[in-house]
């Protein structure tokens, strides 16, 4: 059973993006590009969403 965590191999900042390609099974790269995008598009908002699930996510085991 998969269990969404921060990831501890593949992390820029805090590993909330690599956690969730880990998670869905994609590119890490893909999904920091759309988050970056997104980020671009919600005026910021989407930095917020970031360090919310940052605290919020479990570090990996």
């Amino acid at each position: 059973m998969k269990k969404l965590c921060k990831s501890t191999t593949d992390k820029k900042i805090c590993g909330v993006c690599g956690g969730f390609a880990e998670y869905f099974n994609m590119d890490s790269t893909l999904l920091r590009v759309i988050y970056a995008i997104f980020t671009v598009c919600s005026l910021g908002t989407a930095i917020l969403i970031y360090f919310l699930a940052a605290l919020i996510m479990p570090n990996a085991e």
